[in-house]
């Protein structure tokens, strides 16, 4: 029951953290132009996506929305296959324990933060804009950040645990 709530807790800060720097965003970029912090490299912009990852689907918030909780409510369904902390018995090794578990929370902190914001704001706050010269990756924000580092933990336990099979 410890464990439960070291991760609620963890999650929640994680969520907090998101949430407050989309409302700084809001408060401090909204109707600026970008702000260059390394110039050729990196602005702060704002930026309100109404769609998914590299604006698909603009305008279904609704659906999208239903797809977060979905996902969330899998995701914690079949946790113990998806953030495994021992296999057949075996402890694993405490780097990948460490990534499975740091993967769990980040996940689900980043599918809570860009909830958040489509249920309460009918769009997701965007504020990271990484670019070289005229090519600009999409802009993207702090649970963004979480969920992709949720899925590369996911993949390296996936190989660690491949290779002590």
């Amino acid at each position: 029951m410890r464990k439960f709530w070291l991760i609620l807790g963890l999650v929640a800060t994680l969520v907090a953290a998101d949430q407050l720097v989309k409302e700084i965003a809001v408060r401090t970029l909204r109707d600026r132009a970008a702000v260059c912090v390394v110039p050729g490299v990196f602005n702060l912009a704002y930026v309100e996506n109404r769609g998914c990852a590299w604006g698909m689907l603009q305008g279904q918030v609704w659906p999208l929305a239903l797809f977060g909780a979905l996902a969330l409510a899998l995701a914690v369904w079949k946790r113990a296959e998806i953030f495994p902390r021992a296999r057949g018995g075996l402890a694993l090794p405490g780097c990948v324990r460490f990534c499975s578990l740091a993967g769990e929370i980040m996940l689900y902190a980043g599918i809570v933060g860009n909830l958040i914001d489509r249920v309460c704001r009918g769009y997701v706050v965007d504020m990271f804009d990484f670019y070289w010269r005229e090519s600009h990756f999409p802009c993207f924000n702090l649970a963004d950040s979480f969920i992709c580092l949720a899925a590369a933990a996911i993949v390296f336990v996936s190989f660690a645990q491949g290779r002590r099979t």
